[in-house]
């Protein structure tokens, strides 16, 4: 198959080609309907049913790709587009959710230095290394001293263990491996998740926000199920309290019970325990909670 010619006037989508991430994008593209087959290896899958081909890519290469225009959108991590220093250079469209952790700065528990200011002049190991010569670039300056900064592509807890390094900059997301190195946390630089980005010139502007609808619908029904109930007229009021929707519920009569009507509303999955038993403390009846793999807000 001749790919270039293939890709001419599609737009490029950037998704990360293994690991977690990987796993997450699989299941939102699927709940996107974007038709795609992915041969063993191959970074590049065209969809079937959309003017899209896929490209498989590192999730920290891909805020470069997509600030550059080679891509016309991507996902990664927030902290990737703030290490490929391109926060300016591209369009931050939808938080996706998942990928959620924390950049940190961590040192042994029982280490001699315990606080950001303390690291200050030591040795810092990290694969954040743009970044980190930033935070420290400031408090050098301030202290008159020079933090080094080293970067270490993988194992980066195993540094401090290793005699490498007083402290170390590594996202955290449960903490286990942090803690099964003997460190701990002590200044949290960023939260992060993964985002959906755009380049800013890409001439596909219709097509990227039919694909951001699509994946906030996605995002929107992971959150969400409907509620529908029957109730007593008189008792309306108590119960729309209880399922507001996001906009309103929605309410029709029964034709086949005088006086009562029926009511639909998207509720918070989380919650849906807890609100369908106050619906039937209220006197709702024929409670029923309905989950969708798709919606449009």
């Amino acid at each position: 198959m001749d790919f270039v010619k293939d890709l001419d006037n599609r737009l490029l989508f950037a998704v990360p080609k293994k690991g977690r991430l990987y796993e997450e994008c699989l299941q939102l593209l699927h709940g996107s309907d974007i038709h795609f087959s992915r041969k063993s290896r191959q970074d590049i899958a065209l969809s079937t049913n959309l003017p899209i081909a896929l490209i498989f890519l590192p999730a920290a290469d891909i805020p470069k790709y997509v600030a550059e225009g080679n891509v016309d959108l991507g996902i990664t991590g927030q902290d990737m587009c703030v290490e490929n220093e391109v926060e300016d250079k591209i369009d931050e469209l939808l938080e996706l959710d998942f990928g959620k952790c924390r950049l940190c700065v961590q040192v042994p528990v029982r280490g001699e230095f315990q606080t950001l200011d303390s690291l200050v002049g030591k040795r810092i190991v990290t694969s954040f290394d743009a970044y980190a010569r930033k935070v420290f670039e400031k408090l050098d300056q301030q202290r008159g001293q020079k933090t080094t900064i080293n970067y270490v592509s993988g194992s980066v807890e195993a540094a401090c263990a290793l005699g490498l390094a007083d402290g170390i900059i590594d996202l955290v997301e449960s903490g286990d491996t942090m803690r099964a190195a003997g460190l701990h946390d002590i200044h949290t630089l960023m939260t992060t998740q993964s985002v959906l980005i755009a380049n800013r010139n890409s001439p596909h502007k219709e097509l990227i926000g039919k694909i951001s609808s699509r994946i906030l619908g996605v995002i929107t029904a992971r959150k969400y199920v409907l509620c529908t109930y029957n109730v007593e007229q008189a008792k309306l009021a108590d119960t729309v309290k209880i399922t507001p929707g996001r906009r309103g519920a929605t309410v029709s009569k029964l034709d086949s019970h005088e006086g009562w009507v029926a009511v639909s509303a998207m509720i918070a999955i989380k919650q849906k325990g807890e609100i369908m038993d106050k619906l039937a403390e209220s006197g709702a009846t024929d409670i029923l909670v309905t989950a969708f793999n798709s919606c449009r807000v």
